[in-house]
């Protein structure tokens, strides 16, 4: 449904978004997991058509020309800036994004209460949206994005700020949705996220693509060994020559196939009082692709 080839965007000498290509499918969640500055927002900007990339090319359901009404009507954008009237209610909030695209009236009501209903704010939907909180504004906003039924929906750091019921709510409506068969292009920094929601992501950073894989295959492929603690109940007496130096009746090692050599371990003697495997996760694929810890 989506296809970018090698899009570039640059501010001055700032370059924002630098040779990035990926491919979404119908009914896929696409994270995109990067720090602030990475270039996140800008992609989904030139795929909205709000920038035109400097070189490159986007394609939407078939579609070069991300700015034409046809594509427009497709896609369901929930900004990281809260696009709402505080003045208006959470219902009239969304009779006016869906009248915007341009829905029959009868159509409009029902595609209004479906929102609402995702989103858990129907018995809301008459109260002015300057009374809600920071979570139920999110919520709002992705109903704004859904209300004209498009075929994908562009998320940008939806749960910048929110509370954790507000944070789960939004997790099950994505997933509710991308059930129904939407393609969901989301982006965060929050690993998190990415591991619970997404089915592939691509990690960026100063606007390059590091890698894309299912988050699985990230952490196979980038994220290194896994760490072990022994602590024997006794030194060991002997047998199987240990994988590192002992600590007195402690040991700690790496290890690309932890259990075979905790089972070698067992053949040493002294017995295990206590045993810790870390395995590696994406927050050690970001560390040893970009060499820094994500920052926000």
């Amino acid at each position: 449904m989506i296809e970018v080839k090698e899009l570039r965007k640059a501010f001055g000498e700032h370059v924002a978004v630098d040779g990035v290509s990926f491919e979404i499918g119908q009914g896929e969640v696409f994270g995109l997991l990067g720090p602030n500055g990475a270039g996140k927002t800008t992609t989904i900007r030139m795929l909205v058509g709000l920038a035109k990339p400097d070189s490159g090319s986007i394609q939407i359901d078939g579609h070069s020309d991300s700015a034409s009404a046809r594509v427009q009507r497709m896609i369901g954008l929930a900004p990281q800036s809260i696009s709402l009237y505080d003045d208006l209610t959470a219902e009239e909030n969304l009779r006016f994004f869906g009248g915007m695209h341009r829905l029959a009236k009868r159509r409009l009501n029902e595609r209004v209460a479906w929102s609402l209903e995702v989103v858990e704010l129907t018995d809301r939907r008459r109260d002015f949206v300057k009374t809600f909180s920071g979570g139920m504004k999110r919520r709002l906003n992705l109903a704004a994005a859904l209300v004209h039924e498009p075929k994908m929906l562009l998320l940008d750091e939806p749960t910048v700020g929110v509370d954790p019921q507000s944070r789960n709510h939004i997790f099950d409506s994505i997933k509710t949705l991308n059930a129904d068969g939407l393609a969901v292009l989301y982006t965060t920094h929050y690993m998190e996220e990415a591991e619970r929601l997404c089915d592939r992501v691509a990690i960026v950073d100063h606007g390059r693509l590091l890698a894309l894989d299912c988050v699985d295959g990230l952490i196979a492929n980038h994220g290194g060994p896994a760490k072990v603690r022994v602590e024997f109940n006794k030194a060991p007496s002997g047998g199987e020559p240990l994988p590192a130096v002992l600590d007195g009746r402690q040991i700690e090692f790496e290890s690309a196939e932890p259990l075979v050599v905790i089972n070698r371990l067992a053949g040493v003697g002294g017995g295990f009082a206590k045993m810790e495997i870390s395995r590696p996760n994406l927050e050690d694929v970001f560390l040893k692709l970009t060499g820094h810890s994500l920052r926000d």
